[in-house]
C-alpha cells in the first residue's frame, strides 16, 4: 500500500507541475483549448490571474514532492495527507466554479493517496 501511495503522490505531484506550467507560461496559447466554455478575449486579460494561480499549483507540487523525501513515516504521512487534502479541495472548488471535469483529475486521484495512505 504504501508503494502506490507514493506512486499517487508522485502522479499528483507532476499533474501540479504540469498545472503550473499551463497557468504561468501556456495560459493564452493552451487556455483556449482547455476552456473551451470560457470567452477567447478572457485569457490575455487574466493571464496574471493564471500566473499567480500557477505559482499556488506550484507550492502544492512542492509540499507533496517534499513528503516523499521525509523520513519519518508518522511526518511523512501527515505531510502526505495535508497537500493531498489541499489538493482535493482545490479540485472541488475548481470543479464548482471552471470546469466540473476538475473533480476527476485533481479531486479523485488526491482522495486515492490519502485512501491509499491511511490504509
Amino acid at each position: 500500500m504504501e508503494l502506490i501511495a507514493k506512486i499517487i503522490i508522485g502522479f499528483v505531484a507532476l499533474l501540479h507541475i504540469y498545472i503550473l506550467w499551463f497557468e504561468m507560461f501556456a495560459w493564452e496559447s493552451r487556455g483556449p483549448k482547455v476552456f473551451r466554455n470560457f470567452p477567447r478575449d478572457l485569457f490575455p486579460k487574466t493571464k496574471a490571474l493564471a500566473a499567480n494561480q500557477g505559482l499556488y499549483n506550484g507550492f502544492l507540487a512542492a509540499g507533496l514532492i517534499w513528503s516523499l523525501f521525509i523520513q519519518d513515516v508518522a511526518w511523512h504521512e501527515n505531510v502526505a495527507l495535508f497537500f493531498l487534502g489541499c489538493v482535493a479541495v482545490a479540485g472541488i472548488y475548481g470543479a464548482m466554479t471552471a470546469d466540473k471535469k476538475i473533480i476527476f483529475v485533481q479531486t479523485v486521484p488526491a482522495l486515492l493517496g490519502i485512501l491509499f495512505i491511511l490504509l
